[in-house]
């Protein structure tokens, strides 16, 4: 699955927009980001720009925006009204899709030392990065501002993480690091604004001071009212919605707002939010309210319906979600083939798509097939004695057949690196070393893959067992069908796994692959005997 990492620099510059835009250009103009926001300030004399891209791409654009900063910033004549110590002031990396907080905290070191070498600037790390407690919150860092960090920089205790520890008057120092997505969240209240605050106050981690803190983890909050809206709003700052999420926030100021005898009239998103952020608030009224909710377009319009965030704007999924807004068109080009284009592909002269692509799609057949057939028993009257038995399984078949189908393509480009890697010099034994190395890598990248397409349908073979034993007995022969294709998907992925194993050169790698697939595979044979079997019983 594609990672997605937000990077939001900060610049020490909110007037000026040849440079404004020079920046943003400079950002846009990167491969692989995409800039999704640029807001200047002028009296804080500072422009915050948001983009999103992959480890690498964010990592050359941030890079890119802080060469044009050192050409056209000049702090010795900077003045602002936000706090800052740096022309690049502070440049976060935050996780939004398949990237961990760990993976952001290499890429922001990875920033900072290319930074600090290629542009001779000293760099601070915070957040998730910082190694030192005294200085791991920004505040601590940024305290004195530019212009105390002439005396700061010199001393033992705030020597920069990387580059130089002398003062650069015109650069001041950059702060890097990696955080956690930032919402900006509002709840509408029909109330007066100090109740929207009593009530901020009560839920907001701060709380009303150290002996009477809030209920809730990673909130800032306060409460204020809107006239151009006509009503109050708590808003606040969800700084990890892991912690707390939309659906926690909303429901506790409705119990608050409850006690108090106001209404609460929706709520909005400010800005741009994770597809995880909605769909964890989709989950939660699910089990909550003990629905059926599965295609991911109606889990987003059923969180959208119950946290109200149409209230007061349109709230538009493809312009508020950031996997949305960065989707391209065909991403998965083979899977958005026709399935006469896809044979048509496969029957051409070239050898991708092959068999690993078609046993992905063959797999996604197989548990789709399953997924129908129990589709087919939940709801009728005849199998109602089935119902919750199917409620269980067809999330199961369902999100495997939808996860197998991103195989198709990830297959075919799986060899990518290693074709790459094939064209590397070879001059010397050094470069020979270094192009070995990466062969190496991408063989076992394209190993991964078919590996991953048996992992991912061997997840459904006990929720096809229960389709066999339970499932409408009028879908037989499409359980069976399915039952085949699963185990044949399984099988073609398993041949690729095997017949990429023999360049690789890692025996402990070699070893514990092989014995797993084998696994796999014997499995899939068992269980699609088992599935036949137990139809054979059923009339």
């Amino acid at each position: 699955m594609e990672k997605i990492i937000e990077c939001v620099p900060n610049f020490s510059e909110g007037k000026n927009k040849t440079t404004i835009k020079a920046i943003a250009d400079a950002i846009d103009q990167t491969n692989g980001c995409r800039l999704l926001d640029v807001d200047p300030g002028k009296s804080t004399n500072r422009t915050v720009y948001t983009f999103v891209g992959s480890p690498e791409a964010v990592v050359e654009g941030a890079l890119n925006s802080a060469r044009v900063a050192k050409e056209k910033i000049d702090m010795t004549t900077h003045k602002g009204s936000h706090h800052r110590m740096g022309a690049m002031d502070v440049c976060p990396f935050i996780p939004v899709s398949n990237v961990t907080m760990e993976e952001c905290v290499e890429i922001s070191k990875e920033f900072g030392r290319r930074a600090a070498d290629e542009l001779d600037i000293p760099i601070y790390f915070y957040e998730e990065s910082a190694s030192l407690d005294y200085r791991k919150k920004l505040p601590q860092i940024r305290e004195g501002q530019y212009e105390g960090l002439k005396k700061r920089i010199c001393t033992k205790e705030w020597k920069p993480d990387f580059g130089p520890a002398r003062f650069i008057p015109e650069w001041g120092a950059t702060v890097t690091g990696a955080r956690s997505f930032l919402i900006a969240y509002n709840v509408n209240l029909l109330s007066t604004p100090n109740q929207a605050h009593r009530i901020a106050l009560n839920l907001r981690e701060a709380g009303r001071g150290e002996d009477d803190p809030g209920k809730l983890k990673d909130v800032k909050g306060m409460g204020w009212y809107v006239d151009d809206y006509n009503l109050a709003q708590v808003t606040v700052n969800l700084n990890n919605y892991k912690i707390t999420p939309l659906h926690v926030l909303f429901e506790e100021v409705k119990k608050e707002a409850k006690k108090l005898n106001i209404a609460v009239t929706g709520s909005e998103i400010v800005g741009i939010i994770p597809l995880d952020a909605i769909l964890m608030a989709a989950e939660y009224y699910i089990k909550n309210e003990n629905l059926f909710v599965l295609e991911e377009d109606q889990k987003i319009r059923l969180a959208i319906e119950r946290l109200g965030l149409n209230s007061v704007a349109q709230f538009n999924p493809k312009e508020k979600i950031i996997e949305y807004i960065i989707a391209k068109e065909k991403k998965e080009p083979l899977a958005s083939l026709s399935v006469r284009q896809f044979i048509e592909e496969i029957t051409s002269r070239s050898s991708a798509p092959g068999g690993g692509s078609a046993s992905a799609a063959i797999a996604a057949m197989g548990a789709g097939l399953g997924s129908m057939a129990a589709k087919l028993t939940l709801g009728v009257r005849k199998f109602e004695d089935v119902d919750k038995k199917m409620r269980k399984i067809i999330p199961v078949l369902h999100d495997a057949a939808n996860a197998l189908i991103p195989m198709i393509d990830a297959d075919t480009n799986a060899f990518k690196d290693y074709v790459k890697a094939l064209g590397l010099p070879k001059e010397n034994l050094e470069a020979k070393k270094f192009r070995d190395r990466k062969m190496q890598q991408g063989l076992k990248k394209a190993i991964e893959i078919p590996l991953s397409t048996m992992k991912i349908a061997d997840r459904a073979w006990d929720a096809m067992i229960q389709v066999a034993k339970y499932g409408n007995i009028a879908s037989k022969s499409d359980i069976e069908v399915g039952a085949k294709a699963l185990e044949t998907g399984i099988w073609g992925a398993y041949k690729n796994v095997m017949i990429n194993m023999q360049g690789i050169q890692d025996e402990k790698f070699k070893k514990s692959i092989v014995k797993l697939a084998e696994n796999i595979n014997l499995n899939g044979t068992n269980r699609c005997k088992k599935v036949l079997d137990i139809l054979e019983t059923r009339n």
